[in-house]
């Protein structure tokens, strides 16, 4: 099965050796989003829902560059610097994702790359 790198000027670039996302056959896979602006290359300011704000962007630039949106994720991986803040990233994540939901895992870290609050990866499924 053949694989496509997937970059998009709209997110940031990764920042390590990886790929911004990867096509193989029906699906999409998203490495982890952080939130990282584009055009400036540092974390959006705010808080959390700020920053869940700025990640969701970069998944869906990402999303973009196969002609696809938010409902073709079918699972997705969010990551917490403190699960204490799982509602305020929650309230964001409903406003942008409809059901069917995708499914989903909510994990709190020791750690996010540069110290971020959330880091979410998602999985999408290619449109036929």
């Amino acid at each position: 099965m053949s694989r496509t790198v997937l970059s998009s000027p709209d997110a940031p670039p990764a920042i390590g050796p990886y790929s911004q996302g990867i096509h193989t056959g029906s699906f999409i896979f998203l490495s982890g989003q952080i939130p990282l602006v584009r055009d400036t290359g540092k974390f959006v300011d705010g808080i959390i829902k700020e920053q869940t704000e700025q990640v969701i962007a970069n998944i869906k630039a990402l999303l973009a560059t196969q002609k696809l949106d938010l409902t073709d994720v079918v699972k997705a991986t969010v990551f917490l610097a403190d699960m204490n803040e799982f509602s305020a990233m929650n309230d964001v994540y409903a406003q942008h994702f409809s059901e069917p939901y995708p499914a989903r895992s909510t994990v709190q870290v020791a750690r996010l790359p540069r110290d971020a609050r959330v880091e979410i990866e998602v999985i999408a499924q290619v449109r036929s």
